[in-house]
């Protein structure tokens, strides 16, 4: 009875690998339990790096801050799939040396997050826009590094942008957000926010060139005043509501509040944030 038992034992690791446990079972597992689960056998180890070169998500919050640069470049070695990146919280030690490799090798890249990431420079963000031209969506928040230059180059090669995000981008002036607008006519969200360099001339081309426009962040453009954001939620050529749903205008002071509520009479559909 005990021979027969044994013969009936089915042990995780005798399962198919790509077939049921990468496809099928990881796939519900958070990211931080198969990296421990790394550590437990050399067939283990080989069976995790076999699922994380078929993972089209990697996102390090999943993990946390402690995660190693070692590791991280030994986690991603073999992936070419990817899709989802982020590195948003390994913000402290990531650098082009780290992400260059990635962004090479993963030309499927649909999302890439670098919020925070001020390690980085200009090259990671010129990687991305020649490697990911079907780029859809780029955090790029408090990234100082990010100058007019790599902002055209994103914009040259990654025309199906619709989402991303240059708060505190405070290189980046109305010329380089004017060229943006321009070729990424599919924008859907744009944040601008603490960059006191941007002005009506960019929230005005930027309403003009993305007509899917849903929401603008405008929080801290000191310089944005009344005539732009009237022309944000109200096309005057077309006598037509822009089909904005959110606008932020949080520490805007050249932006009166009286108009805003005026405004709101006419465009009851846009949240404004004051």
């Amino acid at each position: 009875m005990d021979a027969e038992t044994e013969c009936c034992k089915c042990h995780l690791l005798d399962l198919p690998w790509e077939d049921v446990l990468v496809t099928h079972i990881f796939c519900y597992l958070p990211l931080r339990q198969l990296v421990r689960l790394q550590r437990v056998s050399k067939q283990f180890y080989a069976l995790i790096q076999v699922y994380l070169a078929n993972c089209r998500t990697f996102d390090l919050t999943q993990i946390g801050p402690s995660l190693p640069k070692e590791a991280f470049c030994n986690i991603l070695r073999d992936n070419k799939v990817l899709q989802n990146l982020s590195v948003q919280n390994c913000s402290d030690w990531v650098t082009d040396t780290e992400l260059l490799p990635v962004i090479g090798q993963n030309q499927h890249l649909l999302r890439v997050d670098m919020r925070g990431c001020d390690r980085l420079t200009r090259h990671s963000l010129v990687a991305v826009s020649l490697s990911c031209t079907h780029l859809q969506y780029l955090g790029l928040a408090h990234c100082e590094w990010v100058d007019s230059l790599s902002i055209r180059s994103l914009a040259d090669h990654c025309g199906g942008l619709r989402s991303i995000d240059l708060t505190a981008c405070r290189q980046l002036k109305d010329e380089a957000i004017c060229y943006l607008s321009k070729k990424c006519l599919k924008m859907r969200s744009l944040s601008l926010a603490v960059n006191a360099n941007i002005t009506d001339v960019s929230v005005e081309e930027v309403a003009k060139n993305c007509r899917e426009l849903e929401q603008l962040d405008l929080t801290g453009c000191l310089r944005v005043r009344n005539d732009s954001i009237r022309y944000c939620c109200f096309d005057t050529l077309t006598a037509q509501i822009i089909g904005i749903l959110s606008l932020s205008l949080c520490v805007c002071v050249c932006v009166c509040l009286y108009f805003a509520n005026v405004g709101y009479l006419y465009t009851s559909h846009i949240l404004f944030r004051f």
